[in-house]
């Protein structure tokens, strides 16, 4: 994909900050607005995420144009929000193959820039960095600053505010952004508030402040006095008494799209001392109509026609895991009042969103926080009712103690789905949900379950949402297989696998049957890879076992096959290290049998971006390759 750099002529000269800053200020609303229809131009062609990039055109053209980047630390949180930073830094001719195999990484990553000083995909980590980064700056003495901008929901999990509690308390120089998307420009966000924010960064009102406080010092009622005035002076026309009250210098709400008074505005609080709190509103999708009036839908969009009103439709494929899991939320809330969903912040992503409008007294989001989603379904459960906590995988990491402390050892009735669980794709190292069974495969107390299609899935849910104790269903990210789906109250035994293939009933060799001397051969399938488990066991006359449960292992099953068979394959899209075939490895061992074991899962490196199908098959963890790694293992 190509874009023609003649239709930018001034973007075209930017290919670093550097170029940025050599431009006159009063060509930056003209940068600002070539900026944001390169962004149109190569999302639109390539796919991506898109409406909250549109968001941050002019703070980002502001903070480059301000701060002596790399040299001076950017750093930003949620990175959906950074593709405009990534334009301007190096990166504007690869942007087409951002989120593709080999091609730019989705979020800031410091492996692909110097530019990009913490590599993040989960939000909420910025002021941890930044006070981090200032801290060190300050014992390296070379002047270097630090902003860390945080939106796009981030400001609502603990995490930020614990950060924001120690930076205040230690009074370390950084600048922290609240870029606000989730609320118009109001009227007190105009010519007045800006001109109050300039006035109030500027080095009169500084100034003055910091003279007071060193004349009137030693006379505390006066002082006081002083502290009190100052604070009703600012009162009156921003909301800044909650960060002032941690420690922050608090300036704005200021507009976000206006590019001169956020250079006039940062220019000012860039040598301001101590924690500075800079507070700009934003639209979602600003300059894009349909995004700016549905941000949601346009947060990471296709490939489509920006002339065209809407997006492309999906072509049309059986329902995802995703509207599996909703669909089964409705039906169970049908028939059971006690039922209540939790999500922190993943309505739209884990299928949710007709349940909360069927079931709105059913159904609470938490926003960013998965820590207390955890803990406030422990809370719920104690309180007699039935919670289901939706959750992504790489998100219920953040949970973790909760899940142990919170549900576990209190043994509670919690319900887990665990959505976007194995390879995810495109989103990368942070948002592969490869490392679950390994951490919650130690916890006591816990049932864990691993569908191999949607049936399996309902099944496992409606199991799970009957049992007295913690339990988790964890399903991939994708689209169901065609089963049809089971009734309401239609369970399965806890512990127990299914035989897919016997190969002694099935020992007649087809062409496609490759000849494996006789070797027999039982391939343990947890999860939905065993579709292509399958094809691989009838390729090598293997018999083939969905294991389902890989907490409590099926002990009696795994016996069997251990008996009657040379070898035994686990297949997993989890990590091998303490995952589900770990698992079978570790009750064979304690049983002293002789075992001959190959477990085939997620070797121990993070997992790149790619598609789904690339990624499993760079790994092995496809047909193909599997019956590789299960010919190398036997010859």
């Amino acid at each position: 994909m190509t874009i023609n750099l003649a239709d930018y002529p001034l973007l075209s000269q930017i290919n670093i900050p550097e170029d940025l800053r050599k431009m006159p200020q009063d060509q930056l609303k003209n940068i600002s607005k070539e900026l944001r229809s390169f962004l149109l131009n190569s999302v639109s062609k390539s796919s991506g995420h898109f409406a909250s990039g549109l968001g941050t055109i002019e703070l980002t053209v502001a903070l480059h144009y301000v701060y002596n980047t790399p040299f001076d630390h950017l750093i930003w949180d949620v990175g959906h929000q950074a593709y405009p930073h990534k334009i301007l830094t190096g990166r504007r001719d690869q942007l087409h193959t951002i989120r593709q195999k080999n091609g730019l990484h989705p979020f800031p990553w410091r492996e692909e820039s110097e530019y990009d000083v913490l590599s993040v995909g989960h939000s909420s980590t910025s002021i941890s960095a930044g006070l981090g980064l200032a801290v060190a700056a300050e014992k390296e003495g070379k002047n270097r600053k630090t902003v860390a901008v945080i939106g796009d929901g981030a400001m609502t999990a603990g995490m930020a505010f614990e950060a924001l509690n120690h930076a205040g308390d230690i009074k370390k120089d950084m600048l922290v952004i609240l870029n606000d998307n989730d609320m118009s420009i109001s009227k007190n966000v105009g010519a007045l508030n800006n001109h109050l924010a300039k006035l109030l960064s500027g080095s009169i009102f500084t100034g003055f402040r910091e003279g007071s406080k060193k004349i009137l010092g030693n006379i505390p009622p006066i002082k006081e006095l002083a502290s009190r005035a100052e604070e009703h002076l600012k009162g009156m026309v921003v909301p800044s008494i909650f960060f002032e009250e941690l420690g922050f210098n608090y300036i704005g709400p200021i507009d976000g799209h206006d590019v001169e008074g956020l250079v006039t505005t940062i220019k000012n609080m860039r040598n301001l001392k101590g924690p500075q709190f800079l507070h700009v509103v934003t639209t979602k999708g600003k300059g894009y109509y349909a995004a700016e009036q549905d941000p949601i839908k346009y947060h990471a969009v296709p490939k489509f026609n920006p002339k065209d009103t809407q997006l492309p439709k999906a072509k049309p494929s059986l329902p995802t895991y995703s509207k599996i899991f909703g669909d089964w939320l409705c039906r169970t809330a049908e028939v059971d009042k006690k039922l209540v969903a939790v999500t922190p912040a993943m309505a739209e992503g884990s299928g949710m969103v007709e349940f909360s409008k069927r079931f709105p007294e059913q159904y609470f989001d938490v926003a960013i926080a998965e820590q207390h989603c955890v803990t406030y379904g422990a809370g719920l459960a104690m309180g007699g009712l039935k919670p289901v906590v939706a959750i992504y995988s790489s998100f219920l990491q953040r949970g973790y103690d909760q899940f142990i402390h919170d549900v576990a050892i209190q043994n509670l009735p919690v319900m887990f789905a665990v959505d976007r669980a194995g390879i995810v794709g495109a989103d990368g190292a942070t948002h592969q949900g490869v490392f679950d069974l390994s951490f919650l495969r130690c916890i006591p107390n816990t049932v864990i379950m691993a569908p191999s299609n949607e049936r399996e899935c309902q099944l496992m849910l409606n199991t799970g949402f009957r049992l007295n104790g913690p339990s988790v269903v964890r399903y991939p990210r994708g689209n169901g297989t065609g089963e049809s789906l089971p009734a309401i109250d239609e369970t399965i035994e806890i512990g127990k696998g299914l035989i897919i293939i016997n190969a002694k009933e099935t020992a007649t060799k087809t062409k496609e049957t490759l000849d494996i001397s006789n070797k027999r051969v039982a391939i343990l399938s947890f999860g939905s890879i065993l579709a292509e488990a399958k094809i691989a066991a009838l390729a090598l006359n293997a018999t083939l076992v969905d294991m389902r449960f890989v907490k409590p292992l099926d002990q009696t099953l795994i016996d069997e096959l251990n008996s009657q068979h040379d070898y035994l394959v686990t297949v997993e899209d989890n990590a091998i290290a303490g995952g589900a075939g770990s698992g079978v490895n570790e009750y064979l061992l304690a049983q002293g049998k002789p075992v001959c074991i190959l477990n085939i899962g997620v070797t121990d490196e993070f997992v790149k971006h790619g598609t789904q199908e690339e990624v499993h098959h760079e790994l092995g963890l496809d047909s193909q390759g599997i019956i590789a790694k299960v010919l190398s293992f036997i010859s």
